[in-house]
Parts: C-alpha cells; structure tokens; sequence
C-alpha cells in the first residue's frame, strides 16, 4: 500500500507540474492586482482561520499539499507521501531543493514544529487532534503518528489549514499568535512579502528561489482593500482590478457578468463549502422542542428566499455538508414550504394561539454586514413565521463582535449565520453537532447546545474509517438525523463567485480557489 500511493503521488506531481505549460502555454512576467474588503490582522494562517488570513497566507506560505479542483490530493512541498496500512500513520518525502523565503532549508523539523503550532493554535481543533507525534528521521522525511485513523489528515496538510513556518524564527519561545513575525513573514511559498499596510493592501513579489522550477509566472501580486463590495465590483468593473474573489451581493455579481472583457463563476468553493442558516438555541422553552423547530423549517420558502431575495444566484442548502462536496446527502427531509404542517406540529408540541393568533415570541440576532444573506432573511422570518402564530423580534447588534458575543454565549433564540465546511466534515462539521465541543463563549462551535449521542456516534466513526465509500455512507446516515434534529434550518449556500479578466490565465479554481498558492496563474 505504501509503495503504490508513493507512486502515485510522484506521477501526479509530474503531471501537475506539467499542467499549464503544454496546454495553456503560459508565460511570466507581470502584475496580479486582487481586491478585497476583507482586512487581515496579520499573514500567518497557521494561528488563524478566514478568507482575510488564508488568501495571501497560501502565497507567502507552502503547505505539504495540494488539491486540485477534483478533489484529489497533489503533491506539493511534500513530493510523495505513503499511509499504513492501519491508518495510524502518515510518512511525508519533502522536495531537497525546498527553501524558506530567508534561504534556510526547509526540513522535516520546521513541518513538525510547524503541526504543533497549528495544533496548539489553530481554532479548528479537530484538524490535527489525532496527531500524537511527528517524527523526524532525517532532514527530508516527516512521519505524522496518530493515535487512531485519521482520513481527514491529507487535506487538512493542504492549503491554509498546515502552512509551513520556519522553527528557527517562530521557535523563539514567543507566542505564536502575537509573533512579530505573523505581519513580518519569512515563508516558504512561491510569493515574499514586500509590504503590508493592514487595511490598506499586501504586496507580494515572486520567490525566485520557488523549488517548483519556472514558477512562479507572475513577477507581484497586489491585494488591495476596500471599505464596501460596491466600490471593489466599481473597480472591477472598469478594469482597475484583474480578479475579485468572494464575491456574495448577487446585485454585484449580475453586474460583472455584464462585462464581456471578465469571466465570473461559481468555481474554487467546493471545500470552502460556505452556507446560511437559522440557528436555534436547542436550550430555549420553546425550542427545546424539535417539533417547534421543525415547524419553523416548513414555515421557511428557500425557493423565495433564493430566487427572489438572492436573483437566483444561490442554491437551496439541505443540510449540514454544503453542496458539491462528496460527503454530501441528497436523501433528506428537504422542509419543503408547509405551513398547514408547521401549524399541526406547533400544536401537537403544545403551543396553541391566543385569540390575537400568537403562539409564542422569539428573537432573531444576524451578523451585521453584507444585508442579503443576514438581515435580509430575517426580516423575510417575521412575517412569515407569523403566518403560524410566531412572533419575531429582529435584535440588531452594532458590529460583529456583539454577535459574535451573543451567539457564542449562548445568549439568543435563533440566530442566521454563516459557516464553512472547510473541506472534510472532521474539520468544519463536527464542530457544530459535537456533545463535547458545546462551550460558552466560543463561536462556531456547537452554540446551539445540540447533543445527539448517536450522532455523536456515527461522526466518531466516520472520523476513523479508511474506506472512502463507508466513510460517505456513515456521514450521510449523520446528516438525515442532523437534519430531522433541526438543531438549524438550512436556508442556502453563500453564491460566493470570482470575477477574473480574461487576461488571466490558469485561475485559481480548485476546490481551495483563491485559498490555494498561485503560482501557476499568469497574465497572458
């Protein structure tokens, strides 16, 4: 088993590297100018999750890993790769030519300590939790030991999830998620870091010791902050950028696909797997109740929502693993438009009308910013929850970290929020349904107090299962109890879209997109 999957991953590396210069003939030199509202504290990815970090942290940093846009796994910093036959262990062959940005070699020590700083750091918990060592036989060879079968490992060694850091400047003793060095970055990737104005822009120029010969093409890329979607799709539109990744105001996004000098497209989100929904506080009264909660979700139109909220530009979502990735269930209860249901179950749970037509009152908090998907929403649940005797008070916050506040403390009734899959369940899924992970005063994790023991069950023993077909059929089993549960209503996936010039060759549109090096991109 060893022998084969090293195989493989060394003929894929040929044929990636190969990718591009017989079919798209691309050429170096010139300069990538990217927009973006999102502000990033600082560049190292391996403390910190989001778009803000994780876009230029994969240019400044190399993972072990990469993915290509059939989710499958291509080397990287690592040439080839082999996993036991008992899953207990992974064993990573490095490149010899691999260098950090300062010339220091790049050894299987820096990818140890690297996976321990992730472990210790990093808010996705469940990523590396299995790892119990890293061994380091010799400078160009990493074995990660775990403790139990860890199948979520080779793409949690991709893209922003384990970027490569140097020990012999983070090894210091000074804490990682403070380090001078996360805004002064020394990586391993194909682009260094020339300048970082937080809120202003990050300029990148080109490795040109990258250990992937001829790579990069592009000589800088420039990352340029804006205060509002409207002003970056203005500067889109009248060619002032070359790429706008992450786009989500469909207003925005008709509007670019007006221009025929761009290309825009839904592609580079499958692991992303962003997605909107009504959370419900499964501690509340009424809510405790998964007839009430079921209830809800046949009150709910996602047909309107999306086709007349969104323009057609988002997609109904199902459950808790988002369209397009392979763990994804099909076969579940779909909470299709009811109210006749809703009312007989609002009943059946107790909760008759007054002579007004009033059942009960809740709050709806949302996430301050982009209106569509948040706000938008949930003045669209007052009047229609009111249609079975619900009535909805909209709560504003004044900034995210209000929200934020709220809803990781456990101090709301339903919430609409935005999660991401982050590639495998493991990583971004078991975090919101987990018995063990329900914390106060964390976002993201399981804040709707939902717990599940058999759930809990069947996500463990997805997590360790070597055979990727049981593993898909066990996660679907999860989802249709998730999704009977109703511990959330899913409303529908963010239509998240890049627009690009067509001047731009090779765009980044694996399943990681823009979170993923671009070093094979160039301008024609």
């Amino acid at each position: 088993m060893k022998t084969l999957i090293s195989i493989i991953a060394t003929t894929a590396f040929a044929a990636f590297a190969a990718t591009g210069v017989a079919n798209a003939e691309p050429k170096s030199g010139g300069t990538l100018i990217m927009g973006t509202t999102q502000k990033a504290r600082h560049l190292n990815p391996a403390v910190q999750s989001g778009i803000a970090t994780a876009v230029p942290g994969t240019q400044i940093f190399a993972s072990p890993l990469r993915f290509d846009e059939n989710w499958q796994p291509q080397p990287y910093l690592a040439e080839s790769w082999s996993i036991a036959a008992d899953g207990k262990s992974i064993t990573l062959n490095l490149r010899k030519n691999a260098r950090f940005h300062d010339g220091k070699a790049i050894t299987s020590e820096d990818v140890a300590f690297s996976l321990k700083t992730v472990k210790e750091n990093h808010p996705f918990k469940s990523m590396f939790a299995p790892v119990s060592s890293v061994e380091t036989p010799d400078a160009h060879t990493a074995i990660l030991i775990f403790d139990k079968p860890h199948p979520a490992a080779l793409l949690a060694m991709s893209g922003a999830l384990l970027p490569i850091i140097p020990k012999h400047i983070y090894g210091d003793g000074q804490n990682a998620k403070t380090h001078p060095a996360n805004s002064k970055t020394v990586g391993s990737g194909p682009f260094k870091l020339v300048e970082f104005k937080p809120g202003e822009h990050i300029i990148l120029e080109k490795n040109e010791d990258y250990f992937i010969k001829d790579r990069p093409y592009l000589d800088k890329i420039i990352i340029k902050n804006f205060k509002d979607s409207t002003s970056t799709t203005l500067a889109m539109d009248k060619g002032e950028l070359n790429i706008l990744p992450f786009m989500s105001a469909t207003r925005d996004i008709g509007r670019l696909k007006k221009n025929k000098d761009l290309t825009v497209t839904n592609k580079g989100y499958s692991a992303v797997g962003p997605m909107n929904w009504l959370a419900f506080n499964t501690k509340n009264q009424y809510l405790q109740d998964k007839r009430v909660r079921q209830a809800i979700g046949y009150s709910v139109d996602r047909n309107f929502i999306v086709n007349a909220l969104h323009g057609g530009f988002s997609t109904p979502a199902t459950g808790p693993v988002a369209p397009g990735s392979p763990f994804y269930a099909a076969d579940v209860n779909k909470f299709d438009l009811n109210l006749d249901k809703a009312k007989t179950l609002l009943d059946e749970a107790g909760f008759k009308a007054d002579k007004d037509g009033v059942r009960f009152s809740l709050k709806v908090d949302y996430i301050p910013g982009p209106a569509e998907m948040q706000k938008n929403v949930a003045e669209y649940l007052k009047p229609q929850l009111k249609k079975v005797g619900i009535d909805v008070q909209l709560r504003a916050a004044p900034d995210f970290p209000t929200w934020a506040k709220r809803v990781g403390g456990h101090d709301f009734d339903m919430s609409m929020d935005v999660v991401f899959n982050w590639g495998d369940p493991v990583i971004g899924v078991h975090r919101t349904y987990t018995c063990g992970n329900i914390r106060k005063g964390v976002i993201w994790s399981n804040t709707q107090s939902y717990c599940n023991e058999k759930v809990d069950g069947l996500l463990a023993l997805a997590a360790v299962e070597q055979d990727q077909s049981k593993r898909i059929t066990i996660y679907q089993e999860a989802q249709k109890i998730i999704v009977d549960d109703a511990p959330q209503i899913f409303i529908n996936t963010l239509p998240y879209h890049t627009a690009y010039s067509n001047k731009i060759g090779n765009a980044p549109l694996t399943i990681w997109g823009m979170m993923s090096p671009m070093d094979n991109v160039y301008i024609k």
